[in-house]
């Protein structure tokens, strides 16, 4: 496992002995996700191999967040299992029951990675069309995560999930490059409490 994803593991892994027992955790989310898909950004899908497993604590809605809609607090980590990008993300997921079970979890974060930022040769030596296409150029070190998921409730605490993630700094984190990534699968969620 890569620096980045071993470092964002070791804050997970604190954060929940830290605050499992004072009940700020809420719920906590792992999966599979393909990475580098073709549903969103297909020109630059598949040049990275995957999947990842994305681990997400999702923390109690702090009362000052109220006014927006009272979205949870989360970090999240997805480390890739082939040695490509993997990311370390901290951000706010909201999640709007729209029949009993079932319901939408958008969230917004925003994320590093250990991927790469630009081609690592010179426009015009060959070697750079062949680092471009076996390479995500994220054109800067942090990005945006945008992200959804359809959750189905199966009893008190435990929860599917289908979900989506775009990550890119769409011109407003970096500039040039902004490939991006996309990455879809499905989680598993434990809810503590009730």
């Amino acid at each position: 496992m890569n620096r980045l994803a071993c470092l964002a593991l070791a804050v997970v892994g604190t954060s929940i002995g830290g605050t499992a027992n004072a009940g700020a955790i809420e719920e906590i989310k792992a999966g599979p996700l393909a990475h580098n898909v073709c549903i969103t950004n297909c020109k630059n899908a598949d040049k990275e191999d995957g999947p990842v497993v994305d681990v997400q604590v999702n923390f109690r809605s702090p009362s000052f967040l109220h006014w927006a809609g009272s979205p949870r607090p989360y970090l999240a980590i997805a480390p890739n299992v082939s040695g490509d990008t993997s990311f370390a993300t901290a951000g706010l997921e909201w999640r709007w029951e729209f029949v009993d079970g079932w319901a939408l979890t958008p969230g917004f974060g925003y994320a590093f990675h250990d991927g790469e930022v630009k081609n690592a040769f010179p426009n015009g030596d060959p070697r750079a069309t062949q680092f471009s296409a076996g390479h995500v150029l994220y054109g800067s070190r942090d990005l945006f995560r945008n992200s959804i998921g359809l959750q189905r409730e199966f009893g008190a605490n435990w929860s599917g999930e289908a979900f989506f993630v775009h990550y890119s700094h769409g011109q407003i984190l970096g500039s040039g490059r902004n490939q991006g990534t996309d990455q879809a699968g499905v989680r598993i969620g434990y809810r503590f409490g009730d």
